[in-house]
Order: structure tokens, then sequence, then C-alpha cells
């Protein structure tokens, strides 16, 4: 355990929880001081506390460029103007008159301008005029190819190139990418243990607070140590405790800090593609080792601010845009491809050039993510009280962790509950199994490499679509809970029941899911009529449940035994046949009535 409770900053500077004491280099107290200012040690950021999720990013950025605002984000004016229209586009949530300064516009701007998006601001003591780098504000060409990007990879393309570039200080005149050294620890980690896995702790405590001023050999060092010891532990949240209080006596931080940036810290690592999370920590993704090895000799910087300004908003140079290492690349994903026994076809494509082989690469790719993905899905049902407690936050919505085992926690951050919330109801269908459809061809909204939403399904579409057997589910779902909820919901739910009722052959059942059902809408699925074009009556088949009612019953249809698509359609059925005879606020009544008998059963 942890024993020592001062720590060294400098050869002569310590710093204890509350005083600071002064040392000779032999060791000798000399002073002993309640403040000291001298060699202060702190924790780099990539993102921004106030955008904890790199995933807010593109969406924003795809209504910035798609405005009549670009190059004008400075004025209180124009800031307004981007806050309103952000939540006009469904971009920020809650109150827009609670944030009376626009400090929305000034996050999300910060960010482009840190990625190389939109030009950042120069001034004089940089030594070169705006004009040399690009209007400020306006749109790069990495964020050309950033608005651009379709897909989940190539916006993390273009994370991964704005963060190799090396722009946090590290001296006078040198500067570092924490991307680059942090992939330095993991590779120096596996020359010691054969793995490039890095636990949340570790990060917290020995990799977010050091710099390549740090010796990487002694900062692997105490890794390692601390994974020794915690494995030791009899009680390993007391001994994490006990590590950051140790560590933040070097700090001028709090307790929670380190715990806190290191959360949001890893959420924007692992949005460059090339680390994915290990449980609550990091590892190198596979395909991109070779990459890795590469980009970590370029981790410190002594270029000239307007040179990496210049690459950063150009887009800086990957290694797989030399033809000979996307070549070695493409090569490591064919011997992933084989080692996982996944068919594919190479595409017809002449492997003639880097551009070339990345098309072929990125093309071969899509294989292993789909491969990965339905062994995922295959795991669903082992998983399902994992799923259920993630419905029990959706339900609290507070923001806080759920422990589910002495290094086992799970959390729900509250400005991303509605993707959350699809992902989690995604999963519980998953999980209940038999599905006809693909994994990926069931949600509406994007994943990450670790199978985290990223975002919510787009409005033109449902939210999921699963096809079983003999019948398909639509599943819509909201955290909307007010008035509004039938305004926003009523008729897209029913538009998108009724689109695959006419295209489909099998039964459709429409399943509406939310915190709290309002009567209104409930009176509208009630009635369930829809018109198609040729002004035919659809009747249609949508029953809406609270998230409690659902994963309840989802819960007991696990202890029972039961999880089956049938045994639900069962439920389904019951409750839509009571709403005969009754008004939306009876059958809500009904609805929680049958699932409470059929829990009790």
């Amino acid at each position: 355990m942890i024993k020592s409770d001062i720590t060294r900053i400098s050869i002569d500077t310590y710093r204890v929880t509350d005083h600071m004491k002064v040392f000779t280099k032999d060791g000798v107290l000399t002073k002993d001081v309640t403040r000291i200012v001298k060699n202060p040690i702190d924790i780099w950021l990539i993102g921004n506390t106030g955008m904890r999720n790199p995933w807010r990013i593109p969406s924003g950025f795809k209504v910035y460029a798609e405005s009549t605002l670009v190059g004008r984000l400075r004025t209180p004016e124009d800031q307004m103007a981007f806050k309103m229209l952000l939540f006009e586009k469904g971009e920020a949530g809650g109150d827009a008159d609670k944030d009376i300064s626009a400090s929305i516009t000034r996050k999300y701007r910060l960010m482009f301008n840190k990625y190389g998006f939109a030009y950042p601001e120069v001034t004089k003591k940089d030594g070169f005029a705006q004009e040399e780098l690009g209007a400020l504000d306006a749109i790069t060409p990495l964020g050309e190819t950033f608005y651009k990007a379709d897909t989940v990879a190539a916006q993390q393309e273009c994370f991964l190139r704005g963060l190799i570039v090396p722009m946090e200080a590290l001296t006078d005149n040198s500067t570092f990418s924490p991307l680059l050294w942090v992939v330095a620890i993991m590779l120096e980690i596996e020359k010691r243990t054969g793995d490039t896995k890095l636990n949340f702790i570790e990060f917290a405590t020995c990799v977010q607070t050091t710099t390549p001023l740090s010796d990487i050999t002694e900062v692997v060092d105490e890794i390692l140590a601390i994974r020794d010891e915690r494995k030791d532990a009899e009680n390993k949240k007391k001994y994490d405790r006990e590590l950051i209080n140790k560590k933040r006596m070097q700090y001028l931080k709090q307790a929670w800090n380190f715990r806190d940036y290191a959360d949001m810290n890893i959420r924007y690592l692992v949005s460059a593609g090339i680390v994915k999370r290990a449980g609550r920590g990091i590892t190198l993704t596979p395909e991109y080792h070779s990459m890795a090895i590469e980009l970590v000799k370029n981790v410190v910087s002594t270029e000239p601010l307007k040179d990496r300004l210049v690459r950063l908003c150009n887009g800086a140079q990957l290694p797989t845009d030399n033809q000979d290492m996307a070549s070695k690349v493409l090569s490591d994903m064919i011997a992933e491809l084989d080692h996982y026994k996944i068919a594919y076809e190479m595409p017809d494509i002449p492997l003639d050039s880097a551009q070339n082989i990345n098309l072929v690469r990125n093309s071969l790719k899509k294989n292993i993510d789909r491969y990965k993905e339905e062994q995922y899905a295959v795991k669903q049902a082992d998983e399902w009280q994992e799923i259920y407690e993630y419905m029990n936050l959706l339900i609290v919505n507070n923001g806080k962790e759920k422990e589910l085992g002495e290094d086992y926690s799970i959390k729900v951050p509250k400005s991303e509950a509605a993707a959350y919330l699809e992902w989690t109801l995604w999963r519980a269908f998953l999980a209940i199994d038999h599905t006809v459809n693909k994994p990926y061809e069931a949600r509406g909204f994007n994943i990450d490499q670790d199978y985290l939403p990223v975002g919510t399904a787009p409005g033109g579409g449902p939210d999921m679509i699963f096809e079983f057997e003999k019948f398909f589910i639509v599943i819509e779902v909201t955290m909307s809970t007010n008035s509004r909820q039938e305004a926003m919901e009523g008729e897209p739910v029913r538009r998108h029941v009724a689109d695959l009722v006419m295209e489909s052959t099998k039964p459709v059942y429409g399943v509406f899911i939310a915190n709290k059902i309002d009567s209104n809408t409930a009176e509208t699925f009630r009635i369930g009529v829809w018109y198609n074009q040729k002004d035919e009556r659809l009747a249609l088949k949508i029953v809406p449940f609270t998230l409690e009612q659902f994963s309840e019953y989802f819960k007991y249809m696990f202890v029972s035994k039961n999880n089956t698509p049938v045994h639900f359609l069962n439920l389904f059925e019951k409750c839509f046949a009571s709403k005969e005879s009754k008004e939306g606020p009876e059958w809500k009544r009904s609805i929680s009535e049958i699932v409470s008998a059929s829990i009790k059963t």
C-alpha cells in the first residue's frame, strides 16, 4: 500500500496536502511554508471540460459549415446567433435562455480551432499575421474534409490528424502531442508486458500527469508498480483513493479532477481511433499498431508555431499517406481478417498508390467492424444485468456512476442521455435475440469502435428496426416527458411504423419508450391511424411503455428464462388489446397494470 505522504516535485521542492516543505538536495528540511508556486505541475487536457464528448463536434461543425456565420463567431451578437442556431437544430438541449453569454458558442469555436477545422486566432506575439494562416474562424482544408466525412471512421481520421500535431507547451521552445505521448507509453508497456493496455487509474495518475520531460522508463516503472500493488490490494477502491490523494500533493488540483479529467481525456483519445477502450481503460487498436510505431517518432516538436498551425489546418500527414506504410497497415488488416477467419473480397482497385491502398483498407475494415459487432451482439444476452442497470441510470438521469463490482462501474453522461437510451434499447433487443437482420442493420444511430453511441438516430427514419422470423418491431425512444412529447413524436413514430407496414409482408409492431408517457401521446397511439398518399387507411399497432415498465419486464424475462421475442410480443398484444373502450389516460393505467401482473405471474 501507499505509505509515503511526501512526493518530489523538483530537485528541491515537495508538496504535501496542506502545506509545502522545502528541502536541500541532501534532503535537509530548510523551510515549512503554507503556500508555494515554484514549479507547479498540472494535468494536460486534450478536450475542454465544457464539451466532454468529442462526438458533439461533427454535428455542431455541420451546423456551422452550413450557416451564414462562418468566420463570424467573435462578437456577442454572432455568438448569440450561433447559440440559437444550435438549439434550433437540436444540437443543444435545455433552456436556451439560461446561457445568457452564449458560452456554448465559444466552446464549439474553441474545439473547431483546436482541431484545425477552423482557422484559430493569430496574435501579434505569435510573430506572423492572420493572413499568413487563413481568415479567422474560416473553414480550413481539414475542416472541409471533416465536413464531408460521412462515416465514424472518416471522422476519426480527421480527429487523428489534428491530435498528432504537437500543440501542447512543453518548454519555452518545444511542444508535444498528448495523444502521441500516451501511445509511446503504451508501446513501452507492451515491450515489458506484451500488452498495450492502460488501466483507468494508471492513466489518471501516471499518464495525464506526465509529459515527454518525464523519463518514460520511470513512468512505466511506476505504472507497473501500481499494477502489482493494486492486484494484491484487498480493497481496490480504497487503494485508488489513497493513490490519488498521494498524487494530488504534487498538483494544483483536487482529488476529483484526476478522475474527471481522465474520463474526458480518454474520450478524446478514443475519438482518434488509434486507441480504443478496454474496460475503463484503453489499449491500442490492433490494426493501427504499425502506424503507432511510426507516429511516436514525432511526439515532441521544436517547429515554429506558424509551421505547426499550417500542418494542423491542412491536415497533418499520417504514415499511411506514404505508400510503403499504407501497404504495411493493409497487410496488418488482412492478417487480422485471416486470424478471425472473416470472409472478404479484395476490391478491384490497383494497389499502386497510398490513396488506392487506403481505399482498399477502409473497404476491408468494414468486414472486421461488422464481424466484431456481430460477436458483440451475441454477448448481449449474457450482459442483460448491465443493460438493466443502464436503464435504471436513464430513469434517474443524474449523471452518477453505478458500481457493478469492486472494479467495475457504468455511467450515463447527462448530456448524452438520449443517445444512451437508444443504445441501451438496441442492446436490450439484441439480448432478447433471434433477430433476422444484423445488429448494424437494426440501429439508426452510429457507434464507435467500442460500440458506444455516437449521437442519436437522424430524424428521417426510426431509431431501430428489429426483424424477427415472423414479424418486425420498430423501436422509437425519447427523453422528452413534457406536453411537447406528442408534437415531437406522434407524427414521426406513426409515419415510421406506417412506412414499414407498406413495405413488409410481415406484421409490424411499434414500441414507444420514454421515462414518462404523456396522455396526449398515448391517445395518438391508441387511435393509431395513418393515411398514405393514396388516402388508404392504415391501422397501426403501437404501444407506449415507460422505461421503468420495460426495464422491469426485461429483467423478468431473463430471471424467468423467458427472454424470447415471442414472450415480449405476448405482452405487447395484451397491452394493445386493452386500449378498446378506453381513452389515453385509462390506457396508460391499463398498460401499467398488465406489466405489473405479468411480472408477478
